[in-house]
């Protein structure tokens, strides 16, 4: 079982993006918006400070209260979708219940969005006319490649569905001529799907959601899923069991977190140029 090393491969995205950014003297800040006081979140928006530190890239955090009215928030982020000082521009989700999320997406222009979530940008990657992937699936992407695992042809249980991880993840899977399996709360007798997959990606955000006697020997695992339990950030795989039977496998922390955000920062300096 070899363990896919998300750290190694992001510092190694980190250190190109670094010595780009200080070639040719750019001037690039990220924007992240918060509304309310997620735990996960705050955790999130952590590393995306660290990772901008790292390569050269000013960060700035707006914070909105979690009451905050529509109009507030949509003028506070027209503003700050205005300063030319942020080149891209990122909604942490999940926001409060009482908006539409992708009303508040959509207020990113192309041209800033480098999660890929406004329905401009999504529409582009759907049809193969985006020059930038969703970062969950840029990083499922490096990650394969990197130790070699083929998709072409595979059986993929991609569990969950959200906006986030599992959906662009099927489209971008089908693309590469995968046999995708999507998994959602409604599937019945969802291991009967999981046990087939050469290939697993979950991005649910349940602890414990995947267990050994869920997938067969040989298995590649990409754990996108994160949640707290214990006071400690896990995801959806229990490591412990499943690491028995997988050939790969990434750990949380330290699998596709670290990855994503390099992505993430990758797309901002590409869609800057």
């Amino acid at each position: 079982m070899k363990i896919l090393n998300g750290i190694k491969l992001a510092n190694e995205i980190l250190e190109r993006l670094s010595k780009k950014i200080k070639s040719r003297h750019l001037k690039l800040g990220l924007a992240v918006i918060l509304v309310g006081d997620n735990p996960i979140s705050k955790i999130y928006i952590r590393q995306k400070e660290k990772t901008c530190l790292k390569t050269g890239i000013l960060f700035r955090l707006f914070k909105f209260p979690v009451k905050v009215s529509w109009q507030k928030l949509k003028a506070g982020i027209q503003d700050i979708v205005q300063d030319p000082d942020n080149s891209g521009i990122i909604i942490q989700l999940p926001l409060p219940q009482n908006f539409n999320t992708q009303e508040v997406l959509n207020l990113i222009p192309p041209g800033k969005d480098i999660d890929v979530l406004s329905e401009i940008s999504l529409g582009k990657f759907y049809t193969g006319n985006l020059p930038i992937l969703p970062p969950t699936v840029a990083s499922a992407s490096y990650l394969l490649k990197k130790y070699k695992i083929k998709v072409r042809g595979k059986n993929v249980a991609v569990t969950g569905a959200g906006r986030l991880v599992g959906y662009p993840l099927a489209v971008w899977l089908l693309r590469q001529k995968a046999t995708v399996s999507t998994i959602n709360e409604f599937t019945k007798d969802a291991s009967s799907f999981t046990k087939k997959a050469d290939i697993l990606i979950s991005g649910v955000g349940k602890p414990d959601l995947i267990r050994g006697n869920m997938v067969k020997n040989g298995v590649a695992i990409i754990d996108a899923g994160t949640s707290i339990k214990n006071g400690r950030l896990v995801g959806d795989v229990d490591f412990k069991s499943v690491a028995k039977k997988a050939s790969y496998i990434t750990p949380v922390p330290g699998g596709v977190g670290p990855m994503t955000v390099a992505c993430l920062l990758e797309n901002l300096v590409k869609l800057h140029r």
